[in-house]
Order: C-alpha cells, then sequence, then structure tokens
C-alpha cells in the first residue's frame, strides 16, 4: 500500500507505510531499515508484516479427511507427521495457496469436529472451479451469483464448510 504523508521536514513514499524522515535520511534504501522505521502507531500499522499461512480445521479421523482433502478438494499434503502416539500433525495446502489447512490429533485447539465454518477459497474461474470439485466427487452446490462474487460451497466430511468465490470484474 502507498501513501503519502507530510509531517516534519521530508515526505517519504515507501512500498509498505510511510513516516516523515528527517532531512538527510535515506529512506526504504533497504527493506530492514524500512520496516524499523515504517512503524505508524497513529493508523495503528505495525511495520511487522503478519501473513495468515495455517489454519487448524477440526476433523474426527484424520486419515479420511486427509483423503477428502487431497484426493476430493485437491489440497497437497505438506507434512504428516506423527510427534508421538497423541500428535499427529497433517498440512494440507490448496493449489496456488499461500496459507493451508492443518488437521491432526493433540493440536491442542479445544474445537470439535466439524466446527470451522466459512473458510473461503479465491479462484479466477468460478465454473471451472464447480466442475473440477464436482468430478473429483464433491458436493459442491450450484454458482450463485452475487454483486460481490460468484460463489460455489462445500463441507468436508465432518461438516467443516468451505465458500470458493470469484471475485467479478470492476466495471
Amino acid at each position: 500500500m502507498l501513501r503519502r504523508m507530510t509531517a516534519g521536514p521530508t515526505a517519504v513514499t515507501c512500498p509498505y507505510r510511510t513516516t516523515a524522515q528527517p532531512t538527510g535520511h535515506q529512506p526504504c534504501s533497504d527493506q530492514s531499515s524500512a520496516r524499523r522505521n515504517l512503524s505508524d502507531p497513529v493508523a495503528n500499522v505495525p511495520a511487522m508484516d503478519f501473513r495468515l499461512e495455517l489454519v487448524q480445521v477440526p476433523v474426527s479421523d484424520v486419515d479420511r479427511a486427509k483423503a477428502f482433502y487431497t484426493e476430493k478438494a485437491g489440497f497437497v499434503a505438506d507434512h504428516d507427521h506423527r510427534v508421538n502416539d497423541e500428535i499427529r500433525f497433517v498440512q494440507l495446502t490448496p493449489p496456488g495457496s499461500a496459507a493451508s489447512i492443518a488437521i491432526g490429533t493433540g493440536l491442542g485447539a479445544a474445537m470439535s469436529p466439524g466446527s470451522q465454518q466459512g473458510l473461503q477459497l479465491v479462484v479466477n474461474d468460478i465454473e471451472a472451479a464447480r466442475v473440477e470439485l464436482a468430478g473429483r466427487g464433491v458436493e459442491v452446490s450450484d454458482v450463485q451469483r452475487f454483486p460481490w462474487g460468484y460463489f460455489v460451497f462445500f463441507s468436508d466430511l465432518d461438516g467443516n464448510s468451505w465458500a470458493v468465490q470469484e471475485i467479478p470484474p470492476r466495471e
């Protein structure tokens, strides 16, 4: 996000956030110094990036859920690690996504299987996404069209719900 502020002697525009810098300072010369100097407490914008990359999805049967997500939903199995008899961590990533889901046992979250609702994937072509999911055996809704996007919906075997959205072009 680019933002221009003019407080102080020199206005600075940087790729992350902007803030006034003293005259003579070389703003945004490297990312580490740019990040240290770009916290904006007034706008409550920290200099640190906080990326959501892993969401826990509670399931009743890890092997069954892993098979659903890899074979039917098309996710990639990144990790399947048994720490001990009580803890198993499985990380699955939708194709093209920077974020993954975690399923397993003993992961610490007090969530009931099927209680994760409203997870959302975004695609470029909702019709093609629906055809692919249905072709893999997922019970997926018909395409629903709203002014804010086109959607299909499905749930995993435990009832965790997913929305798949195509964002319409802006007019």
